[in-house]
């Protein structure tokens, strides 16, 4: 199951790259809202299992969904983005402490 998502995503990101966001077509905000939920499940399921780089990747490609469905709608204030980014890099830290203080125990435990 997990391949066939990851082969969903890894496909669709191949696609959305290859489509300039000027061409979405009227119509597809069903199919977009329902990739973007799927995307949103998959980093929280990345995330819940401390699998950064996955997370990031798949909120890239997400980023990449938002742009070709909504073109320059979804487009934000250099504010809104830096505060985005910030707590992007929060985040980001807090689960890079956490895997941290994991292998820090998994080194001090008795073999």
């Amino acid at each position: 199951m997990k391949r066939w998502l990851l082969a969903l995503v890894l496909a669709w990101t191949a696609h959305a790259f290859a489509q300039p966001a000027e061409h979405a077509k009227p119509g597809e905000g069903a199919s977009c809202e329902a990739e973007e939920t799927a995307l949103e499940r998959e980093m929280d399921l990345a995330r819940s299992r401390g699998q950064m780089l996955r997370r990031r990747q798949l909120a890239e490609t997400l980023a990449a969904l938002r742009t070709r469905c909504h073109g320059t709608e979804s487009q934000q204030s250099r504010t809104a983005r830096i505060d985005k980014l910030e707590q992007e890099i929060r985040t980001l830290r807090s689960e890079l402490e956490r895997a941290e203080e994991q292998l820090r125990e998994l080194r001090n435990e008795r073999p």
